[in-house]
């Protein structure tokens, strides 16, 4: 408990704590948002297809998934600070890289890249609050930061378009490679480092695959650190369809898109902060549980809506707000419980999560355009992703079993 004071009093206050990790955090989503009203203009540009264009988001989050499994060890290893600044640097340096790109293969390449290294930001920030939370309370923070994360749907397309429509796609890029630099800053002069050298893991490879070993074979951790990552790729399954469905197939501006990404945003920030006053009083994994089941329904209902065309595109757009809103109960209480399994290893627990999300997220939601990339595709695959989770729930985690809850409480 000491130790919980003395670093929030030197981060001078919980506020520019939660604010600081919030925007870390939020860096990755960022650099994915701004660039998505762009798509169809970076496939027109470079020559490329619909499907290529999203393959530039998709490798991100592959290579986000990579950059957190070799940057969550060495922050174990060396704390919390060094890798995050160097990962930064680099986040800088190829997002300068991307907005000079003369091919969509040279494009792709490098936002695998930008995902690997902006990771660590990810895995700082989760490692983060881990080092100083457990259980209920870290669900809340968790929640908080989702108030920051949030403000990246509702922003970053809508300050992509702007920047894209004065001045071009490219300079989206030299935009990200600004606030990866201020970012830097910030984090250099006022981050203190939240991991004592008395509490490091010891270096080398051995230890690093021990220490992932022990984590894979805690069927209960693993059953939660899947739960963010098929989450997450419902979310990204709407991100990567949304922009060809609502600009091509319903026609609707790059403004009104950037209002309708807003407009699901909000739904997430605003279910994330019911999920941060919920869980003082209700259990995190009993919360998990009734959001999931939950979001199924509707979930099924927007597949119905998507294949009937029933109500148009208010319909769909009513039923897509619903089931995106309920992510905001998901991923924070899913990392809370499965990072406190593990605190002496909070940077590789972090790091699985982190690669897990971002694995099956690119992973999936390519099937998107594969599949035809309309509406009828876009949820179909949110749909499947559910699918997924609600089984991985049920049968990794005793989260339905009579009492069982309570193991993961």
């Amino acid at each position: 408990m000491p130790e919980k004071t003395t670093v929030l009093q030197r981060a001078r206050s919980p506020f520019r704590w939660i604010l600081m990790l919030g925007a870390l955090a939020a860096l990755p989503a960022f650099t994915v948002d701004m660039y998505l009203p762009s798509l169809p203009e970076v496939a027109d540009d470079l020559g490329s297809t619909a499907s290529y264009a999203q393959l530039s988001v998709s490798v991100m989050l592959i290579g986000g998934a990579a950059g957190q499994l070799v940057i969550g060890p060495l922050s174990d290893r060396f704390g919390r600070r060094a890798p995050l600044v160097w990962g930064l640097a680099l986040h800088v340096v190829t997002s300068l890289l991307c907005a000079l790109a003369p091919t969509m293969s040279a494009l792709i390449v490098l936002r695998l890249l930008q995902g690997f290294f902006n990771a660590a930001c990810t895995v700082a920030a989760m490692a983060v609050v881990r080092d100083r939370f457990v259980g209920a309370e870290a669900a809340r923070i968790l929640s908080r930061l989702m108030l920051i994360i949030g403000v990246a749907p509702m922003l970053a397309p809508t300050f992509g378009s702007a920047v894209a429509a004065a001045a071009g796609w490219r300079w989206v890029f030299a935009v990200l490679a600004v606030g990866g630099a201020s970012l830097a800053v910030v984090v250099w002069r006022a981050m203190p480092e939240t991991l004592p050298a008395a509490r490091r893991q010891p270096g080398g490879a051995g230890s690093v695959l021990r220490g992932y070993r022990d984590l894979v074979r805690d069927r209960h951790f693993m059953g939660l650190a899947v739960l963010p990552g098929l989450g997450q790729a419902v979310l990204m399954s709407y991100v990567v369809g949304s922009p060809f469905v609502f600009q091509e197939y319903y026609g609707l501006s790059h403004t009104q898109f950037s209002l309708l990404f807003a407009l699901n945003g909000l739904g997430l920030v605003v279910s994330a902060q019911i999920n941060a006053a919920l869980v003082r009083r209700v259990a995190p994994i009993r919360l998990l549980r009734a959001a999931l089941v939950l979001q199924g329904v509707f979930a099924v209902g927007l597949v119905v809506v998507a294949r009937t065309e029933f109500g148009g595109l208010l319909g769909l757009l009513a039923l897509l707000w619903i089931v995106l809103a309920f992510q905001g109960l998901i991923p924070a209480n899913a990392s809370a419980i499965a990072l406190s399994r593990h605190g002496e290893r909070a940077g590789s627990a972090a790091a699985v999560i982190g690669a897990v999300q971002a694995g099956t997220a690119g992973a999936v939601s390519p099937l998107v355009g594969v599949l035809g990339g309309d509406a009828v595709a876009m949820t179909t695959v949110m749909l499947g992703a559910w699918t997924a989770a609600i089984c991985v729930l049920a049968f990794a985690t005793p989260a339905f079993r009579r009492g069982g809850w309570v193991h993961l409480a």
